[in-house]
């Protein structure tokens, strides 16, 4: 399995997998361990330690976005605070968005129905923090086309990234390079104060 193998399958599948239950479905496993197993092969050579997790959903119910994770664990561990690397998979659209994000859920506790506005000032001011990748990830916005609180707060919460529609998944060598500038951009972000403001 390829990284763009994987992450076609997800978007390819996952409309029709929303039907039947998670439990077991084979797409619930290529997005909790297979998925996430080829992309720790291909950060390998990045010198890690990176922490990979891969979620399509909690419990008996699907999640409205599935999401494929890389963390730093000196900043976080989970997609809840912190800031990290992500795969997001959009409802409307053949599509993923690779996005250096923020923790979501932590703001959303933290600031209510102001959640969104925090967290897109703090992702304006961290953009111009990190202007020198604005080149290699270029991509300020993104839209998931789902309603409720996570979709909109995941859109919120990207910092810079980049989007793939279906057929530029073919391109490996691209989306090697492209994590790594992506990984880059979180080191970076890291040496320069993380979230502070």
């Amino acid at each position: 399995m390829s990284l763009g193998y994987a992450l076609r399958r997800i978007i390819e599948e996952y409309p029709l997998a929303r039907l039947d239950p998670p439990a077991r479905h084979p797409l619930a496993h290529v997005i909790r361990k297979a998925a996430p197993d080829e992309l720790r092969r291909v950060l390998a050579p990045l010198d890690g330690p990176f922490l990979v997790k891969g979620s399509p959903g909690r419990g008996s119910h699907w999640a409205a976005v599935p999401w494929l994770a890389v963390f730093d664990p000196a900043v976080t561990t989970s997609a809840t605070r912190g800031y990290y690397l992500v795969y997001l998979f959009p409802a409307h659209r053949e599509a993923v968005h690779l996005s250096l994000a923020q923790g979501t859920v932590a703001a959303i506790r933290e600031h209510g129905p102001r959640s969104g506005e925090h967290l897109r000032a703090g992702g304006a001011r961290l953009r111009e923090r990190l202007s020198d990748f604005s080149d290699v990830l270029p991509v300020p916005t993104i839209t998931l086309g789902s309603a409720g609180e996570l979709p909109e707060g995941y859109e919120a919460a990207h910092i810079l990234g980049l989007t793939y529609d279906l057929h530029e998944l073919g391109d490996e060598r691209r989306l090697r390079a492209d994590l790594a500038s992506g990984i880059a951009a979180y080191r970076a972000l890291k040496a320069r104060g993380g979230l502070r403001l």
